[in-house]
């Protein structure tokens, strides 16, 4: 297959994301999401709570899609054009998250449909690495509804560094430094196989597979992204799962590291857990929610709806 064409200009993303954030402020097509936070600590991490104050925003636009749509809604197909922000390649465009917590929250989207748990391929990883050139932040994919997907459309996500305002730029980073390397594994998925290898990190008490990133390569998005491939299959294989017909799991990647976290559930209780809770940083929508995440620990909530 013919390699992709990359069209988003260096050195251009972060701009455009300001910019367009303004815009889409102003002329009411982004609605952000408010949010207060407090910090709670288990086994050595200080996790990020975020608690929502208004779901209302959310909930209306939603009742009112259902309202004009018999059939399920695609917000990605076509997306807002009040959203775009910029032409990634010749398969993706990035666009703003509408119902964003995060600012500048930004949502990496294929052009054409494909479901939200299909793999990832080397054109998502290219789109991936083209705006990490630009863009230090954590990008994550939700494989399905029950790693926390809320559309069907394939999209990965991407959030500005650090996540919280203060503490490391990512809450789990202190328990990366300790990650240990498994053992080599084949990477059966590949045409040719190669030896890959996985680390796994200690106090995380859940089936999980993290590998470091090449952080020089983001100058080059195909060459990073053919890297990146080798080892997001070498992960899956490391956690069990297919890498043709794959389950339900996280991936979190930086320009420094990848970490997949397969899933079992998609809630604790009534708190949906995505990508991002496996950062450290979750989400409740109100006081009785904080009470049961202080309660239970946000470590144990990650077992719960990882896979032990």
């Amino acid at each position: 297959m013919a390699q992709g064409k990359i069209l988003l200009q260096p050195g251009t993303l972060w701009t455009s994301v300001k910019e367009r954030t303004e815009y889409a402020l102003q002329c009411g097509a982004l609605l952000s999401i408010p949010t207060e936070f407090e910090f709670v600590e288990q086994d050595g991490v200080r996790f990020l709570v975020r608690i929502l104050s208004n779901l209302n925003r959310k909930k209306a636009a939603k009742e009112k899609q259902s309202a004009t749509s018999s059939q399920e809604f695609n917000p990605f197909l076509p997306y807002e054009e009040d959203l775009f922000v910029a032409d990634i390649s010749d398969t993706h465009v990035c666009i703003l998250n509408k119902f964003n917590v995060v600012d500048y929250h930004l949502l990496i989207i294929t052009r054409a449909f494909e479901e939200q748990e299909s793999l990832l391929t080397l054109e998502d990883f290219a789109a991936m690495w083209a705006c990490l050139a630009d863009f230090d932040g954590l990008a994550f994919y939700n494989s399905g509804k029950t790693a926390g997907a809320s559309q069907r459309h394939k999209h990965l996500q991407l959030v500005p560094l650090p996540l919280a305002p203060s503490g490391p730029q990512i809450p789990i980073e202190s328990l990366l430094t300790a990650a240990q390397l498994q053992e080599l594994i084949p990477s059966s998925a590949s045409a040719t196989p190669t030896l890959g290898f996985a680390n796994t990190i200690p106090k995380l008490p859940f089936v999980h597979a993290f590998a470091p990133l090449n952080p020089h390569s983001v100058q080059s998005p195909f060459k990073a992204a053919q890297a990146t491939l080798e080892v997001y299959r070498t992960l899956l294989h490391t956690v069990g799962l297919d890498a043709r017909q794959s389950g339900a799991y996280n991936l979190l990647a930086t320009r420094e590291w990848m970490l997949i976290v397969p899933r079992s559930q998609e809630h604790f209780q009534s708190i949906s857990v995505n990508s991002l809770g496996f950062a450290g940083a979750l989400l409740v929508r109100n006081a009785a929610e904080m009470e049961i995440l202080k309660a239970q620990g946000p470590m144990t909530i990650l077992k719960n709806v990882a896979v032990s």
